[in-house]
């Protein structure tokens, strides 16, 4: 029996922090990797950049790894990813989606798809975490769903410089002495084929939500006068982390409340019309904010995720109530979707946990709850 302090669907665990982590410095670094390279945008006048900027900063969030010369290989292997995902989004736009075409939109949903089933295999093979294609979905299908306009060698020269940026806050702490780490390399531990079944069903999982997610915001984008269909492909993803049927669904549901209440911070914001430079020091906070609690409540990083995505994604341009509804409506579309897909999965495994079962009743007896997702951490 699932206690209430157990089950992740409990309301207390909506508003009750985990256990505090060593995320401080993470959480510096992270602030520190969106705010400079932004600031410098500002300085430079060059805004137009700003996206090239964002999502090269994610580098920053795989900077928990314990061992610095750990940390700098998986740094340069994950801001590499980045790198060549901001490029397919750029050339995508340029010569792959004609975005005067009605069919738009489905072009940037399976491109999407294949980033996502390409970005989950590499993350599970490598053992990258977190783990999945969210960021990569993010980064890609942002770039790839506006028209190209910001010269290629600016953006990529940008992007090459952040993810720089982020190797070198990652190996500050050598520094110090008394945080130094020895200068060594961990050999990686074999997939075995449990742990490499588990891959494969978590691409599949990750290809099918980006697709159905992208079916059914497409389709109904007309008829509730929605944009930013990308949004939904991020959020299909997110319910997939879930380690637990249950997991999934509240990761799914706090990511839609957490929306909601990011979204009424967000508007509290914009009623002060800051300038710029106030604008990108609130995305520096969210960012330190978001890692400072994503591991201990996923609701409450969630309200700062929003402002983070929202205001880091429309920097330079008017942030209209009409892209805060399309966040939401989005976000609700793509967790409802990556939500169904947990649930059919976990039903999927329990029915053939059963047949197993009534073949060979000495058989082990696992819970399909514990297989109903893929298991990258969060």
């Amino acid at each position: 029996m699932v206690t209430p302090s157990e089950n992740p669907l409990h309301l207390k665990n909506l508003i009750t922090l985990g256990p505090a982590k060593t995320d401080l410095w993470v959480s510096v670094r992270c602030a520190l990797g969106i705010f400079l390279p932004l600031f410098g945008l500002i300085l430079a006048n060059r805004l137009d950049l700003a996206v090239f900027a964002v999502f090269a900063a994610f580098t920053n969030v795989y900077g928990r790894v314990p061992g610095h010369v750990d940390r700098l290989l998986t740094q340069l292997k994950v801001g590499g990813t980045f790198w060549v995902t901001m490029l397919a989004g750029y050339l995508s736009s340029r010569y792959l989606i004609d975005h005067s075409s009605p069919t738009w939109l489905w072009t940037v949903t399976g491109l999407t798809a294949i980033v996502s089933g390409v970005a989950t295999a590499w993350a599970g093979y490598t053992r990258i975490r977190p783990g999945g294609s969210l960021f990569h979905i993010f980064a890609f299908a942002a770039i790839a769903s506006s028209p190209a306009t910001a010269p290629l060698g600016d953006g990529m020269f940008v992007a090459s410089a952040t993810i720089g940026l982020a190797l070198v806050l990652g190996q500050l702490g050598r520094l110090s002495p008394s945080r130094r780490t020895p200068w060594t390399v961990t050999a990686p531990r074999p997939l075995s084929p449990g742990e490499r079944s588990d891959v494969a069903v978590s691409v599949l999982m990750h290809v099918l939500a980006v697709l159905v997610s992208g079916a059914v915001s497409t389709l109904l984008s007309s008829v509730l006068h929605i944009g930013h269909t990308y949004w939904a492909l991020v959020a299909a993803v997110v319910p997939l982390a879930g380690h637990t049927t249950r997991h999934g669904i509240a990761r799914g549901v706090h990511r839609i409340l957490g929306t909601f209440s990011g979204l009424c911070v967000l508007a509290l914001i914009m009623l002060w019309h800051p300038p710029l430079w106030v604008i990108v020091l609130v995305i520096g906070l969210c960012q330190f904010m978001t890692e400072l609690v994503v591991n201990r409540n996923y609701f409450f990083a969630q309200t700062f995720v929003t402002p983070l995505a929202l205001l880091g994604s429309t920097i330079g341009h008017p942030l209209t109530t009409q892209t805060m509804i399309d966040r939401l409506v989005e976000t609700i579309i793509g967790c409802g979707v990556g939500m169904i897909g947990v649930v059919v999965l976990s039903t999927v495994l329990g029915a053939r946990r059963r047949r197993r079962l009534a073949q060979d009743p000495d058989a082990p007896d696992d819970d399909p709850d514990d297989l109903a997702a893929p298991k990258p951490d969060s």
